[in-house]
């Protein structure tokens, strides 16, 4: 005989769901910045003993989601060379400049954004909707795939990195 929903400690309910919906949103949390930064997507580890209930599976899941999406902000902010970063923003735009060609506080163009931003790109559309860390995130991926500071000729001389 099936058992009562009451008594059922697996049975989904609408805190069960909220829980799974939290976590799912650290989850992306986690993965956006982890993905900003250039690391490996995070994982959770199995847990060794069995869960008493679905609300204990989901409340161990959000608070593993939301340390994990703690952790990669924490990383993130702040970025490398943001001194750098900073003062070639201060010869170039607001950090939500929307002209066309060039967007952003780092005015980046299109074709750059779709090889250092492409998902960024994708989900919030061009630079200027994007945060400044996360445009910061951005350059330091063209930094590190060998660009340096040369995307930004005028404003890195006068900030003295070329």
């Amino acid at each position: 005989m099936p058992h009562a929903t009451g008594s059922n400690p697996w049975v989904e309910t609408p805190t069960t769901r909220r829980l799974l919906a939290r976590a799912v949103h650290f989850r992306g949390i986690a993965r956006h910045w982890r993905g900003l930064m250039g690391h490996p997507r995070p994982v959770l580890a199995h847990r060794e003993e069995p869960f008493p209930s679905l609300l204990a599976e989901r409340r161990w899941l959000l608070r593993r989601w939301y340390a994990k999406a703690t952790a990669a902000r924490r990383v993130a902010s702040p970025a490398p060379h943001q001194g750098a970063w900073l003062c070639i923003h201060r010869y170039e735009g607001p950090w939500d400049d929307p002209d066309a060609p060039y967007f952003g506080g780092l005015q980046m163009d299109l074709t750059f954004q779709r090889m250092y931003g492409r998902r960024l790109l994708r989900r919030e559309g061009t630079a200027d909707r994007w945060s400044p860390l996360e445009q910061m995130w951005v350059a330091e991926r063209a930094l590190r795939a060998g660009r340096g500071f040369h995307p930004w000729p005028v404003s890195a001389r006068r900030c003295g990195l070329i």
